[in-house]
């Protein structure tokens, strides 16, 4: 995707995990099902959430077409996605679903009612000085702003002790505000649309 010189030319290819199976219980509209870690990596079809933040909620199918959400990311310098390089494994995805003790979760409509999720991303960037990290966050956290529900709290950051600058980068993609100044950006976004689009 990148042009010009690479800053790491011969990267470690990982190979990928195979496809999960949807299971029918996760296909039935009647059976409560909250979003987990493995949802967040590897997700081939998700029911259609009330509040998801995106485009693309049809009428028609009570299911959003979210070809594994973080894994399939691409690089925006090689032509591989996030999962070949071993930025993002599973292990590194935590969903957290807030509750009182003894408290159970509400369901209405096939959504949960619990205002106080967290989805926790760390990424690891193929070598230390990686300049591109803050834009591999920056889609990592795009696509889950697009993908989940509003309820969601997104924090999206690189694996502690993998990164020259982490703190800064991660200071960076913690600030919506900036953030959202920098989704303002049109060049930006055109590349991160690059890193969240389909490859061919």
């Amino acid at each position: 995707m990148g042009g010009g010189l690479l800053e790491n030319a011969n990267p470690l290819i990982y190979e990928r995990s195979g496809e999960r199976p949807v299971t029918a219980g996760e296909e039935d509209e009647q059976v409560p099902d909250s979003i987990d870690a493995r949802e967040i990596f590897d997700i081939r079809r998700c029911r259609a959430r009330a509040g998801s933040r995106g485009p693309g909620r049809g009428a028609e199918s009570p299911f959003l077409h979210l070809p594994h959400l973080i894994r399939s990311i691409n690089d925006p310098e090689h032509p591989l996605t996030l999962e070949e390089l071993n930025v993002v494994e599973q292990v590194r995805v935590q969903v957290s679903h807030s509750q009182r003790p003894g408290e159970r979760l509400v369901w209405e409509s096939q959504k949960v009612s619990d205002p106080e999720s967290t989805v926790a991303v760390a990424f690891t960037p193929t070598i230390p000085h990686c300049s591109m990290a803050t834009l591999i966050g920056l889609s990592i956290k795009v696509k889950l702003l697009r993908s989940l529900p509003q309820r969601f709290k997104l924090d999206v950051h690189i694996t502690p002790g993998t990164h020259a600058s982490e703190h800064a980068v991660n200071k960076q993609l913690a600030d919506k505000e900036r953030v959202a100044a920098a989704l303002e950006n049109t060049h930006l976004l055109e590349v991160v649309n690059q890193c969240l689009s389909a490859r061919s």
